[in-house]
């Protein structure tokens, strides 16, 4: 039964409102982002009285900005290869195999999403190892951290994929791990891609990881250079209004083009196959 004209209009005024609500804060930043330190100070909505692009050039110039950067560009993108690359190897085993075992593992899988992440005992998990305050521990910690929602989505994505497939190429001849990679693995790019972009946007906004287990300030990430950032510049907001537009433009021009690869990828396995 189709809604009404009038609930249809009803429910177009409630979504128009809730993106206005939350796209206020982003054009609070974004116009407060070009005023002066008193103008700013304000934390206004109105436009600047005078467009300064001397913020931005102050961002450059002092917020090791570019080194942030990096250090978040490498650790994002370093996560989203291991998050996909286990993930989808664990799904395609516990989905095709099915057995107590692997039903078990799931579960366990699962208990990931509930349980909260203990950064004392990851701390000196990690001192143990001789791993802690380098790449390699936070892209450990993050892959650890993203693994279980990854699955959790592969292996409902996977139970779409016909085991006729599987039968067909494993009577060709083709191995497991070649059934894997020219066979599975071509079929869930879309859900790949819905797991990418939710593994960087977690990776790039993460402040608590960098910040417990990152002791070397060159290796700090865009997030904790803007906390930093704001120590020194907490009387010109304008400055720190412009280092913010620039660190959430990358995410939110990412976000933008594959949005519709999130919608199809988290809605992929709710339909039975």
């Amino acid at each position: 039964m189709r809604p009404s004209r009038s609930k249809q209009l009803g429910l177009y005024v409630i979504v128009l409102l809730g993106a206005l609500i939350i796209l206020v804060p982003f054009y609070m930043i974004l116009v407060n982002s070009f005023k002066g330190i008193r103008e700013s100070a304000l934390f206004g909505m109105g436009l600047p009285t005078e467009w300064l692009m001397s913020n931005y050039e102050k961002v450059f110039e002092q917020g090791n900005i570019l080194r942030g950067f990096k250090n978040s560009f490498l650790l994002a993108g370093l996560t989203t290869v291991c998050v996909n690359l286990f993930a989808s190897m664990a799904a395609f085993v516990i989905q095709r195999r099915n057995d107590r075992w692997m039903r078990s593992l799931y579960m366990t899988f699962i208990l990931g999403l509930i349980v909260p992440v203990s950064i004392v005992p990851t701390i000196r998990l990690m001192d143990m190892l001789g791993i802690k305050g380098t790449y390699f521990s936070m892209i450990m910690y993050y892959t650890a951290v993203l693994l279980p929602f990854s699955v959790f989505l592969l292996v409902g994505f996977m139970k779409q994929i016909p085991r006729e497939l599987d039968e067909a190429a494993l009577m060709e001849g083709a191995s497991f791990f070649q059934l894997y990679t020219r066979i599975i693995l071509p079929l869930l790019v879309t859900v790949l891609v819905t797991v990418s972009i939710v593994v960087i946007v977690s990776v790039w906004n993460d402040f608590f990881g960098p910040f417990y287990l990152v002791t070397d300030s060159t290796k700090w990430t865009i997030v904790l250079q803007i906390f930093n950032f704001v120590s020194l510049y907490n009387t010109n907001w304008g400055v720190v209004f412009a280092f913010m537009v620039i660190v959430v433009a990358p995410v939110l021009i990412i976000y933008l083009l594959l949005q519709r690869y999130i919608i199809d990828g988290l809605t992929a396995g709710s339909v039975k196959g």
